[in-house]
């Protein structure tokens, strides 16, 4: 079997024993003669399996009681538009902070829906190299942030304190790689495909507190409160991207949980930038050193060409999906949770290598 180094920003790798699993039982879900995805979401097997999922999840993350877990489509753009419908309504004001795209994106909904915006703080001034001082005011419906910024290669190292309100955070390519801490957290959404499952399904963790502040003219199915009144079981979900997901859950879970992955992922993007460190004319990091992302290390070289020569040398050692986004340029190695020490190693490697052969 040809397995490759896979360091694609999303989708993005699964562990290999949940691919193994999937295989074993795709024919034959636990001697039911189905399919998962052949099988009535309505039925006891599968509401049994989201039962299971909902309690392995709700402990993994130690999400209290208070929040509710949601399956939903759509990716984290869909929740862009979702969140101001759902949790503030027109003229009515929330804070958005700017690290990125992805932010900007959310923002755009936000305004497009009536929200008043209130600008909680930006990095664009600098392409979105740092993460900003956030600011608050008094009468937020709600801060936005993006926890994790795939694009870019930053992170925030803590999240900011919302002031007199509480935050709706964006952790699309952070969510199960690290704690929560839910102090200060009404809801945080992501999109399953970076660190917790195939692309397809978002989930959604939603404080009932923000229930009926929807307007009237809100249709159901964009309600939150519907989701969570039908066991997200209002239309038909997407069974098969939540069944990955439990397995996902699961294997965390054997991994030790949120602190030992948050280790592992420390350790793992170690290798890389403290190689980017060893050698920082050569590679110059995107992020400044207090925003490193340990999801998405984001870096240049002298020249194109040497870029370019970087990517062929890397492909020829089985690292694929090293190749940046064009807001940055350059090359990225996404080290989602399902990454191993093993490929980032071989990558830092080639690094040390190409370097030293080409005048680092």
């Amino acid at each position: 079997m040809r397995r490759v180094y896979n360091f694609s920003p999303g989708p993005a790798a699964l562990p290999l024993p949940v691919l193994e699993t999937i295989r074993d039982e795709l024919l034959d879900y636990q001697n039911t003669g189905m399919s998962i995805m052949e099988m009535s979401h309505r039925g006891k097997v599968f509401e049994g399996l989201l039962d299971d999922i909902n309690q392995r999840l709700r402990k993994l993350a130690s999400i209290p009681d208070r929040f509710d877990i949601l399956y939903m489509t759509g990716g984290a753009s869909a929740q862009f538009a979702f969140v101001p419908m759902n949790l503030s309504g027109k003229g009515r004001k929330a804070g958005y902070v700017n690290t990125g795209v992805w932010s900007e994106k959310a923002i755009e909904q936000a305004n497009l829906l009536g929200i008043q915006v209130f600008d909680a703080g930006s990095s664009k001034d600098k392409n979105h190299s740092y993460i900003p001082e956030v600011k608050t005011t008094s009468g937020l419906d709600y801060l936005h942030v993006t926890s994790n910024n795939t694009i870019y290669g930053t992170q925030f190292q803590k999240l900011p304190s919302p002031g007199d309100t509480k935050l709706v955070i964006d952790m699309s390519s952070d969510f199960l790689s690290r704690p929560i801490d839910w102090s200060n957290i009404g809801m945080v959404y992501a999109g399953a495909q970076k660190n917790a499952g195939p692309s397809g399904v978002t989930i959604v963790v939603v404080d009932r507190e923000y229930y009926g502040r929807e307007s009237a003219e809100t249709p159901t199915v964009f309600r939150y409160s519907t989701y969570a009144k039908n066991n997200s079981l209002y239309n038909t979900p997407p069974t098969f991207q939540m069944y990955v997901f439990g397995l996902v859950v699961s294997w965390i879970e054997k991994q030790g949980g949120l602190e030992e992955m948050h280790k592992y992922n420390h350790h793992k993007a170690e290798l890389i930038y403290n190689v980017m460190d060893e050698f920082p004319k050569f590679y110059t990091g995107h992020a400044v050193k207090n925003a490193r992302s340990l999801m998405n290390i984001t870096f240049r070289l002298p020249s194109e060409d040497l870029e370019g020569k970087f990517l062929k040398a890397a492909e020829e050692r089985k690292l694929m999906g090293l190749k940046g986004h064009r807001s940055v340029g350059g090359l990225r190695a996404s080290t989602y949770n399902a990454v191993g020490e093993e490929a980032c190693q071989v990558l830092s490697v080639l690094m040390r290598e190409f370097a030293r052969s080409n005048g680092g």
